[in-house]
């Protein structure tokens, strides 16, 4: 953050070259931070988050994405709803856009596995 002199926003998102990585590209984006019950606009921001890289992902003609559990762990986001707005989100895009891109949800932990697992079904 110092070096760009300003904060990034919530729920946009920016690409950068991913240099070492075995990709090409590296979308970042912004979660919302949950302190206490999440609001409607928390869910918006998230979504925005989701919707933001699916759209840079499609302007820089990019064939898959993987996605993180966007918000969730040290941003409290609870981790069911967000794979809700996570799944629901790309579904829309998809139907919205239509082209190839491949859309992966990485998850790192068994519990996370088994929501995704469940809601995609």
């Amino acid at each position: 953050m110092e070096k760009q002199k300003t904060e990034e926003p919530t729920g946009k998102a920016k690409i950068t070259k991913a240099y070492n990585l075995p990709c090409r590209y590296v979308l970042h984006t912004v979660g919302p931070i949950i302190h206490g019950t999440v609001t409607v606009k928390d869910q918006n921001l998230l979504s925005d988050c989701y919707r933001s890289c699916l759209e840079l992902a499609a302007a820089y003609h990019l064939k898959s994405v993987a996605f993180c559990c966007i918000s969730t762990g040290e941003f409290h986001f609870p981790n069911e709803k967000a794979a809700e707005i996570a799944i629901q989100t790309v579904q829309d895009y998809q139907k919205e856009n239509q082209n190839s891109l491949e859309v992966v949800f990485n998850v790192f932990k068994d519990s996370d596995y088994k929501i995704y697992k469940q809601l995609l079904g």
